[in-house]
């Protein structure tokens, strides 16, 4: 009996512990020192990179401040640390950065093994080449025997072996740790082709010193589903996170855009007043921890996900990705947030 009750005092108290875990207050923490300390890419255009000022900007950079305007209602509340493919994961586990924002793929080693908690998708992408024009290439199945610089640390370089291996092609693989040293490697003429996801090769190309003398190739071999990680066991700060997203999504569903939020707060439409915080009784912010002005700051700081992307890897900047997959479900993608009610 007293073994019985010894062990189930043991049982409970590992289960305190780990309650505790699971409710360690990212938020609070974060409330402490007021600001979010965002892990992002060292120098990735439209995505994350400084200015000759330090300032940060980029995709994921409006991310960092989205979820910053979410909590401070101010998205400069950031502090940004730069990493490279192999600093980043353990930036995150050790509690350095409270979010990673960094064109990072969703993958079941990455959500389990690694710890983390990956739930929104914000871009949908895949892995391609980019090669120069000289070479008269047409295809990735022609490139047996090429050099192909890669970025170690990645899913890159283990989706680059599969596609070589899966169509009997052969390869040299000229890899290195940081990006700049990628990108420098295959400008300088070391590698026949450079492979990443296919929205950082559009990127990278604006950076190379002939941007012109460089092409993608049409061939897509991977998913990547690239998206913002948090360690597992604080599902608050899991759901702000994952909500900061969909608020993104939802609001360009709605039409709400940085330039009209205010005057949407007088739309007559039941769902736009809950989103917006202005319906009476509306607790839908306060369950997130947040105000229940959480969406309208977000789209205050950054616009809604159309307006994020357009500015900084779509139409409106020197990328001119296409939204492809990354169009709203009712426009042809698969960009679609859980209702917010």
């Amino acid at each position: 009996m007293a073994r019985r009750i010894l062990t189930a005092l043991v049982g409970a108290a590992v289960m305190g512990i780990g309650a505790h875990s699971a409710s360690a207050g990212t938020l609070d923490d974060v409330k402490a020192k007021g600001f979010v300390q965002c892990g992002v890419n060292t120098g990735l255009a439209g995505f994350a990179a400084p200015d000759a000022s330090g300032n940060w900007s980029g995709f994921d950079v409006d991310y960092c401040k989205a979820i910053a305007a979410a909590i401070f209602a101010d998205g400069s509340k950031v502090k940004y640390s730069p990493t490279s493919a192999k600093e980043r994961f353990p930036a995150l586990q050790s509690g350095e950065v409270d979010v990673l924002a960094r064109n990072t793929t969703w993958t079941i080693n990455r959500d389990t093994a690694l710890g983390f908690n990956f739930r929104p998708v914000n871009y949908y992408d895949g892995q391609g080449f980019m090669v120069r024009k000289g070479l008269n290439v047409k295809s990735a199945l022609e490139l047996s025997g090429a050099a192909v610089c890669v970025q170690t640390g990645t899913t890159t370089e283990l989706n680059l072996a599969d596609y070589f291996k899966a169509n009997n092609l052969q390869y040299n693989p000229v890899v290195f740790e940081k990006l700049e040293e990628v990108n420098a490697a295959y400008d300088a003429g070391r590698c026949d082709v450079y492979t990443t996801d296919q929205s950082g090769l559009y990127s990278l190309r604006l950076t190379l010193s002939k941007p012109d003398d460089h092409m993608i190739l049409p061939e897509i071999i991977s998913k990547e589903p690239l998206g913002p990680a948090v360690r597992q066991g604080d599902d608050q700060w899991f759901d702000i996170v994952s909500w900061v997203h969909y608020a993104l999504i939802q609001a360009e569903e709605f039409g709400v855009t940085q330039a009209n939020v205010e005057e949407m707060k007088k739309s007559t439409n039941p769902d736009v007043q809950r989103f917006l915080g202005v319906e009476a009784d509306s607790k839908i912010g306060t369950d997130l921890g947040l105000t229940n002005e959480w969406a309208v700051n977000i789209i205050k700081a950054v616009g809604n996900y159309g307006e994020v992307f357009d500015r900084n890897i779509g139409a409106g900047s020197p990328l001119k990705i296409e939204r492809g997959l990354n169009a709203l479900w009712n426009k042809g993608g698969i960009q679609y947030a859980p209702p917010v009610r």
